[in-house]
């Protein structure tokens, strides 16, 4: 896995493995695949309309604004709200959308990340370009205009030109510091390997980075990490008991004061991030909400 991936969710070579994984939830009697049915197929049909919606919208984005994308972000930020009611999944934001130019750093824990984080605010993921080729997940991508790398040093010049012109655009690129995704309950070491690309001459003056922490509450009576989705765990089980659980549990999207990246160096910005991430994520698992 990529220091630069994103929503890799714990595919990889670095994949995160601790413990024994919680027992998934699975529909039990009618009941159950009825709670299935009646939360996934409006999901579904959800971003399904989604994406069929932002194809031409992205074409007049593209006549009148350019690479800038004033009405598909906030268009993905509904989509994303609507997918999660239809799911019955609660969430709230505390803390303000970062103004200007910059980029996002945040905790992995799941394939939900993708709908939790931009319903709190529009942002583009950064994740491997393994990713187009997941079920399910590719469709996200594809309503989320997530910004694809290659592991290859040959193109990182290329890609890092890519990457400056989507911030310059004003698109805010949501990374994952840690690698890989974890059970929600912790923060893993950021990557510095990572803060590299934002120290790039090319991205504007005055470029900032805004860490993002998402904290999952479980269901009641569920395992804490429920929610979470890591190690070797595959998709279609993990949506199942997702959509199949009695009563749905909420997330809570924290944002944190954006850092300046200027006269920082890679290390010094990893450890800023980190140190604002990890300290509100511990914050809520002690006083949960």
């Amino acid at each position: 896995m990529s220091d630069t991936a994103g929503i890799d969710a714990g595919r990889g070579e670095a994949t995160w493995r601790d413990g024994e994984r919680p027992p998934l939830y699975r529909p039990k009697g009618l009941r159950g695949w009825f709670r299935v049915i009646r939360r996934g197929v409006p999901a579904v049909a959800v971003l399904l309309v989604g994406v069929l919606l932002i194809l031409p919208m992205r074409g007049i984005e593209r006549i009148f604004y350019g690479q800038r994308r004033p009405w598909t972000g906030p268009h993905v930020q509904i989509v994303c709200r609507l997918t999660l009611l239809c799911m019955g999944i609660g969430w709230r934001r505390q803390g303000v959308p970062m103004n200007g130019p910059g980029a996002v750093v945040a905790n992995h824990s799941s394939w939900l990340d993708i709908l939790t984080m931009n319903a709190a605010m529009p942002v583009f993921f950064v994740s491997k370009a393994e990713v187009k080729t997941w079920p399910g997940i590719n469709i996200l991508t594809k309503v989320t205009n997530t910004h694809f790398v290659v592991r290859d040093p040959k193109l990182a010049r290329e890609q890092a030109d890519e990457f400056a012109q989507r911030v310059r655009a004003g698109h805010r690129l949501l990374f994952f510091p840690e690698g890989t995704s974890s059970d929600g309950r912790r923060v893993l070491p950021f990557k510095p390997t990572l803060f590299q690309g934002f120290l790039d001459p090319a991205l504007p003056n005055g470029l900032v980075i805004q860490p993002l922490i998402a904290n999952y509450v479980a269901p009641p009576g569920q395992d804490p990490r429920f929610y979470g989705w890591w190690g070797e765990m595959d998709l279609g089980p993990h949506l199942l008991s997702v959509l199949s659980v009695p009563r749905q549990g909420h997330v809570v999207i924290r944002l944190c004061a954006p850092v300046l990246v200027r006269d920082q160096t890679r290390k010094t910005l990893s450890a800023a991030c980190e140190m604002a991430v990890r300290g509100r994520h511990q914050s809520a698992l002690e006083d949960p909400p």
